[in-house]
């Protein structure tokens, strides 16, 4: 549900969620420089097909990814520690949008490239210590159109799905990480590449 109080585009559209800051930035890049992006980022990024061990079996992990950012923005997931490679140019162009229309900086962006329908992301939530407190997490679309679910930890009726678009920014401030997990379904249905980028601080204790 879209909050009616919001004000505009300069501060996209705010759901009404309890215990979550939620913000929706459906053309955050018009559609042009939204492809550029896109061809840039897949053709100019070292991706990596990640390995985890889920009940002590090795598995890959359904996507590719990178792990971009200042020299000490260090970060753990999925139990594996990462050291950021270089921003790159189109990186930078990105981040410099983000704090236009946010007003917040980051340190650092985790790349996820979807190849097909095949590849998504489970149910989680960004609250690893290194993002602190309260992590605002800016998540750039670009690409395909693929379903973002979110719903409550405890609350089993709060939840929210959206389409996020080629050119969207989706962003999760204040709670919303303590209070609600959020996930890239698969699907069956045909679908191109999508890259996503999701900007955040690291360290930030």
């Amino acid at each position: 549900m879209v909050d009616e109080r919001s004000p505009g585009r300069n501060e996209g559209q705010r759901f009404a969620l309890s215990d979550a800051d939620v913000r929706l930035w459906p053309a955050a890049f018009e559609p042009g420089e939204a492809s550029r992006l896109f061809d840039e980022l897949r053709s100019g990024i070292e991706w990596q097909q990640e390995e985890v061990t889920i009940f002590g079996r090795p598995r890959l992990v359904p996507r590719l990814v990178a792990w971009h950012g200042d020299p000490d923005a260090r970060y753990t997931y999925s139990g594996t520690a990462h050291d950021p490679l270089p921003w790159t140019p189109p990186l930078e162009a990105i981040r410099a949008r983000l704090l236009e229309l946010t007003g917040h900086s980051f340190n650092a962006v985790l790349l996820n490239l979807y190849r097909d329908g095949r590849d998504g992301m489970g149910w989680h939530s960004d609250d690893e210590p290194e993002l602190g407190r309260d992590p605002v997490i800016a998540s750039v679309s670009l690409g395909a159109t693929r379903r973002f679910c979110m719903r409550h930890r405890r609350r089993k009726d709060s939840r929210l799905e959206l389409p996020l678009g080629h050119g969207s920014l989706l962003l999760m401030s204040g709670p919303t990480q303590h209070h609600w997990l959020h996930a890239v379904p698969k699907t069956r249905a045909p679908v191109g590449e999508r890259i996503n980028l999701t900007f955040r601080n690291a360290g930030a204790r």
